[in-house]
């Protein structure tokens, strides 16, 4: 009986052993369950082919200012303001009535002048008139052969044609008004609007990275398509036509630093017109092996450079400070920072920070891509 005191203190012993025994092994699994399971993308190389998008106005592909080249009263106006005109075709009438009379004056000259010098012809064989007054009637007559073209020039400019085909806007002149020759004032303006050219503006210190990029072998060229510019409209949409390249200006702007580039457009329905503010997407060349981020996996840190969070080999996250020169789409294009097969992390950035121990997953579908679809 002196045994029994034993036997309660054997039972705490075992209790508290298992209880101590318990806790060391949620204490072990305790680390295994707080370890964040993040999504990753594994990055490849991929040839992408590269554009710049850049800002312009459109600019008609012909205009002419119709202008009076002599003097008078306005007749007739013989067109429709917004219509389109044919080269030649005539718009006013000025009165003619002084003209036709300097013609007839200029004419009645000329015959007078050509009868003179054909008796003075006949007569200086005979010596009845020197040579010297048969030369002079001879000039008087040119002089009044070239009166005469001079009056049938300006009695045709009487008739105002128009220099070139195009859409004619809004006349300055009503019949009645005075004109003269020289005047400031355009009677009236016709612009050719197909096709129609767009002046974009590019900076030459772009352009230069670009031309050292094609020079370096960064870049390939785009080859026969280098030529072709897609256009978006103000309002996002896009023009159903594409452009060429036309030329780019050999002088860099002072104020701005940048050059221009034109492209031709063709615009068979009118629905570009000079001045609108246009988009134009040039083709810059072509990537081989470049390495694209999903957007969503690269952030800005505090001073606004571009970073991403990688799953290293022993599944640590390691912040990496990138060089990115332009977003395509959904992804950004790096230059350096990152390379292929690096696991870029793109799902759970929010329980993660530099030096986290990750249990990493492949995600179940590019970001990028999927937005891309969603879109």
């Amino acid at each position: 009986m002196q045994f029994k005191p034993a036997v309660p203190a054997l039972v705490s012993a075992i209790a508290l052993a298992t209880l101590l025994s318990g806790c060391n092994k949620e204490q072990a699994a305790a680390p295994a369950a707080q370890v964040p399971q993040v999504g990753v993308v594994t990055l490849q190389p991929k040839t992408v082919s590269l554009s710049n998008e850049l800002p312009g106005r459109t600019s008609a592909f012909r205009a002419a200012e119709v202008r009076p080249q002599v003097d008078g009263i306005i007749l007739k106006r013989l067109f429709t303001e917004g219509s389109e005109i044919k080269a030649g075709q005539q718009l006013y009438q000025i009165d003619p009535s002084t003209y036709e009379a300097a013609l007839s004056s200029a004419q009645a000259s000329v015959e007078q002048y050509r009868s003179l010098t054909g008796r003075y012809r006949q007569l200086i064989d005979e010596q009845a008139v020197s040579r010297q007054e048969y030369d002079t009637a001879r000039a008087q007559q040119m002089q009044a052969e070239a009166t005469v073209k001079n009056a049938q020039i300006n009695l045709r400019y009487t008739k105002v044609l128009a220099p070139i085909s195009g859409r004619i806007g809004r006349s300055a002149v009503t019949e009645g008004a005075l004109v003269s020759n020289g005047q400031a004032t355009a009677l009236a303006t016709i612009q050719q609007l197909d096709p129609i050219y767009v002046d974009v503006t590019q900076s030459y210190t772009d352009m230069l990275k670009l031309r050292r990029a094609l020079e370096n072998g960064q870049l390939q060229k785009a080859g026969a398509n280098a030529a072709k510019v897609n256009l978006k409209l103000e309002d996002g949409s896009k023009y159903p036509l594409d452009g060429t390249l036309e030329f780019s200006e050999v002088s860099v702007d002072e104020t701005t630093g940048s050059v221009t580039l034109r492209a031709k457009f063709p615009n068979p329905d009118h629905l570009l017109l000079p001045g609108m503010f246009v988009h134009a997407t040039l083709p810059a060349g072509i990537a081989q092996e470049a390495i694209m981020a999903p957007q969503v996996g690269v952030s800005r840190d505090l001073k606004g450079n571009p970073t991403a969070m990688v799953v290293t080999a022993d599944n640590k996250v390691e912040q990496r400070p990138l060089k990115a020169s332009r977003t395509i789409g959904n992804e950004v294009l790096v230059e350096s920072g990152l390379k292929a097969g690096d696991k870029i992390i793109v799902e759970g950035l929010q329980y993660v920070k530099p030096g986290a121990q990750v249990n990493p997953h492949e995600a179940k579908a590019n970001p990028a891509d999927a937005s891309a679809k969603s879109e």
